[in-house]
């Protein structure tokens, strides 16, 4: 692809939660858009397969292990790929942790604890930081990873939906306050995504949560999930990569503070 110009050519994109599904699916499209890629995960050695996942692609990639629960280690991050890759134009803020299924009164404290300094934390030392980047220049794209779980509560998800209406919110917030420097922030909120690890633990977590919402069989759970959209199917993984570029893209230059459903229509 060498000499060919890409829309995010001479773009730098650093992405968080990189070596999971949604994280190297939206990196490989940006890779394909012409992005340089900074991938930030907590585990290297899925971070070296993610980076062998983009094999092929005439960009630079870096990688990054780096817990976003600690903002020293974030900023050092953030220093780090500033100065490998020169700038950052673009942040995929999509780090997380889903958490237990339990309803409220039973919900584990150590659990919500940590779903929140994941989600909520993590996200907003990793905003903090690279935003305070892209001010200095002048110029940013953003985009936070939600979840319809932040504009519907489910059952038996209390942090991972607390955490998910707070990302909402610190997305609406973290708009207008970066505005002035020509910096955009976005969301996006999937719902029922697969298929895969997290749709099948989805599943079988609210099975064994025992709630009048689901049944106990597993099976009838994902028929039942299912039923609730009305596309009638769960989302692939690779119908989200598109929506983020197109936050990141010209195309939507007048938008920020919006939250984007990627739902089937819930």
């Amino acid at each position: 692809m060498s000499g060919v110009h890409l829309p995010f050519s001479g773009k730098v994109a650093l992405v968080t939660g990189a070596a999971g599904n949604i994280g190297l699916a939206t990196a490989k499209r940006l890779a394909t858009m012409g992005a340089d890629l900074a991938l930030l995960d907590l585990d290297q050695a899925k971070l070296e397969q993610a980076r062998a996942g983009l094999d092929g692609h005439d960009v630079r990639i870096t990688i990054h292990t780096c817990d976003v629960t600690d903002s020293a280690q974030v900023k050092q991050c953030v220093d780090t790929v500033v100065s490998e890759l020169g700038q950052i134009d673009f942040l995929f803020n999509n780090a997380g942790y889903q958490g237990a299924f339990a309803p409220v009164q039973d919900y584990p404290d150590a659990d919500f604890a940590r779903v929140l300094q994941i989600n909520v934390c993590g996200a907003f030392h990793v905003l903090k930081h690279v935003g305070g980047h892209m001010v200095t220049r002048g110029f940013g794209r953003i985009v936070n990873t939600a979840s319809m779980a932040g504009v519907q509560g489910p059952p038996n998800m209390a942090a991972y939906g607390a955490s998910k209406f707070a990302m909402v919110g610190l997305t609406e917030v973290a708009a207008k306050d970066l505005a002035p420097y020509n910096i955009r922030v976005n969301a996006i909120s999937p719902a029922f995504m697969g298929p895969g690890f997290m749709w099948d633990r989805q599943v079988e977590l609210q099975a064994k949560a025992g709630s009048q919402y689901f049944s106990t069989n597993p099976e009838e759970v994902a028929r039942q999930m299912i039923g609730s959209i009305p596309m009638r199917r769960y989302g692939n993984i690779d119908e989200i990569p598109g929506v983020v570029a197109f936050l990141l893209s010209d195309d939507s230059s007048y938008m920020t503070g919006v939250n984007l459903p990627i739902s089937g229509g819930i």
